[in-house]
This record gives structure tokens, sequence and C-alpha cells, in this order.
């Protein structure tokens, strides 16, 4: 049985609409949690320090060494909260592509884990990214195509093409 979904899509992709929608359709309790809930978690000084994580004017996100220590020490936790019987849905962008996913890879290990691949062309969630009113524009095409680099996928979904509650049930299908 499927202990873990990781939806990985740029941002303004649609992943937290797929995850509430992947809640509300599984019969069992899924945990959703995702960077964002890290970078919030995270003191406002690390949002505006090149050890923690910078949001350039041009959308471009930057990463340094103090980030990196919490975001291994939060994979870790996810995959022992798995470990301990919760289902998790994790909203994740992979501004590393496949060098992000085989961190997580390592952290899951034997885990049963569904790789979700959402995908959204860069000038639909750009508009979304205006919409929304909270992000940094630029952020949305910069990180359309890059996440999914060297990216090995079970499954993968185009929002741009189909709704969030399409694309949670189309994943649900594939739970085993």
């Amino acid at each position: 049985m499927t202990q873990v979904i990781v939806l990985n899509g740029g941002s303004s992709s649609g992943k937290s609409g797929i995850a509430r929608c992947l809640q509300a359709v599984l019969p069992d309790p899924w945990l959703a949690l995702g960077t964002d809930t890290l970078v919030e978690a995270m003191p406002a000084s690390m949002r505006a320090s090149d050890a923690g994580i910078e949001f350039a004017p041009d959308g471009q996100v930057v990463v340094g060494p103090e980030f990196r220590t919490l975001e291994a020490a939060w994979i870790e936790g996810i995959a022992a909260m798995a470990r301990a019987g919760a289902r998790v849905i994790v909203d994740e962008v992979f501004l590393g592509g496949a060098d992000s996913q085989k961190r997580w890879q390592k952290a899951l290990g034997e885990l049963r884990v569904l790789w979700v691949g959402v995908r959204c062309d860069g000038a639909v969630a750009a508009g979304r990214e205006v919409a929304r009113g909270d992000r940094v524009i630029g952020m949305a095409a910069s990180q359309a195509d890059v996440v999914h680099r060297g990216m090995v996928y079970d499954l993968e979904v185009d929002t741009a093409h189909a709704e969030s509650m399409e694309c949670a049930r189309t994943i649900a299908a594939h739970l085993g």
C-alpha cells in the first residue's frame, strides 16, 4: 500500500489544489505537507539570508547551507511520520530536479512512494501566479520545466488541461 505521494511541480502548477482534492477523495486520512510549510516554519531571517532561502526579484530561488540542513531534517521527519503509520502527500518543488528526487528517495528508503509529476505550461502557471498575488512574479515561469529535469515519475498530470479534482482522481486510481 502506498504510504507517500510526492507531487513535484513548479510554483503555481496546482500541487496544493491536487493535494486538497486527494485528501477529499482518498478513503483514509492523508497529511498534506509541502515546501511552503517548511519555508513558513523557518524564522524570517532565513528568508533574507544567503545561508537560508532567497526569492530574487526575477523569481529565481536560491537556497543556502542552513536551508539545506533544515530541509534534510524536514525530509527525514516526513519519512519518520510515514514509517510511524501516517500517509503523507508531499507538495514539493524540486529545484534541483533529479538531485532533489535522490535526496527524497534516500530518506524514504523502503517506503512505498508514488512519484507524480505535476506539469503546467509556464504561461498558464504565470497567469495563476499573478492572480494569486502572493508570489514573486517570474517564479512560475522559471520553475515550470527545470523541476522536471531528469525526474523519474510513476505518473504525470497536466493541470493546464485538467482540473485539480480530475488530477486527484487519476492519482488515486494509481495507488496500490
